[in-house]
């Protein structure tokens, strides 16, 4: 398997040179572009690394699955989706566009930046805990107590995160958020900046896969029906404005960041991490792209 994987990511090193790091975050523009690795765990209990799999990277919009894994937990299904919609969309994932128009009356997903930070608002705590709330849930899934965050990234994010601010205040006039905005964003951009590796991100994706079920505890940490939630709305939402077409040629549900990186999970069968940090146009990983996709055919993962 990892000759495989060996041989996967030397078929898709060639796309880096056709991606770009994320610039709008500056610190971000500190990664080496030619970093790919990639990390899976079964069910079974194997795992299969090769490349850049423990280099560290900030999980960025990946962690949006698991604020709203936190979000689900603490106010249920029906006020969560009462606040954002399940809905794709075809606007890139800091779009503005839609937000003050009448007829709308919440983001169309948790999987944009402006669904996102509803999600985050709807993490209880106030101050430092709603975040430390969220960094033990993704420390405790991943079974790594020494996941932190980035500073140098969350305070780049913070200096540069006009049109999230923006967003933010639009949706608390429209009535979308409550609570004090600047804190919420602070969580959100804290959150942004918390460092894995490929091999957090597949343990992660392996958690979901297995319907919440840690791989030391036979007791699901919540209600299996919010691991379908979220398998869903990765596999419709997970990568943007680019989903439905990776939906149809990866067919694994996903989740992406600016960071590079790609979270994978197979319902009952396995979790995926990849990274690679030169992005498309969409804000995906350009090379993760054909490393996911050259997976779902090589081992036949597509779930459609």
């Amino acid at each position: 398997m990892e000759n495989l994987l060996n041989k996967i990511i030397d078929n898709n090193r060639h796309l880096i040179k056709n991606g770009a790091l994320a610039d709008y975050i500056p610190a971000l523009l500190q990664a080496n572009p030619n970093h790919m690795g990639i990390c899976i765990m079964d069910i079974d209990g194997n795992v299969y690394k090769a490349g850049d799999y423990s280099e560290k990277f900030t999980i960025q919009s990946i962690s949006k699955v698991m604020s709203l894994m936190q979000a689900l937990i603490d106010n249920g299904e029906d006020y969560v989706f009462k606040k954002i919609d399940y809905e794709p969309t075809e606007e890139p994932f800091n779009t503005l566009f839609k937000l003050d128009f009448p007829h709308t009356i919440k983001p169309s997903n948790p999987m944009i930046n402006s669904g996102a930070i509803v999600t985050t608002s709807l993490i209880k705590g106030e101050g430092e805990e709603r975040f430390n709330r969220l960094l033990e849930l993704i420390r405790r899934v991943a079974e790594n107590p020494n996941i932190s965050y980035n500073e140098e990234v969350y305070l780049s994010e913070k200096e540069t995160g006009d049109k999230n601010r923006a967003m933010a205040y639009l949706m608390k006039s429209r009535g979308f958020i409550e609570g004090d905005v600047e804190d919420i964003l602070d969580t959100y951009f804290k959150q942004c900046s918390i460092e894995v590796t490929t091999v957090d991100m597949a343990k992660i994706g392996l958690f979901i896969a297995n319907r919440y079920r840690l791989s030391k505890e036979d007791k699901p940490i919540c209600n299996a029906k919010i691991a379908s939630i979220l398998t869903a709305i990765m596999a419709t939402c997970g990568m943007y404005n680019f989903s439905g077409e990776y939906a149809a040629t990866v067919g694994i549900p996903s989740k992406s960041g600016v960071g590079g990186g790609i979270l994978g999970t197979i319902p009952y069968k396995m979790g995926i991490g990849i990274f690679s940090p030169a992005l498309d146009q969409y804000g995906n990983s350009i090379a993760g792209y054909g490393i996911m996709k050259d997976l779902s055919k090589e081992l036949n993962l597509n779930i459609f």
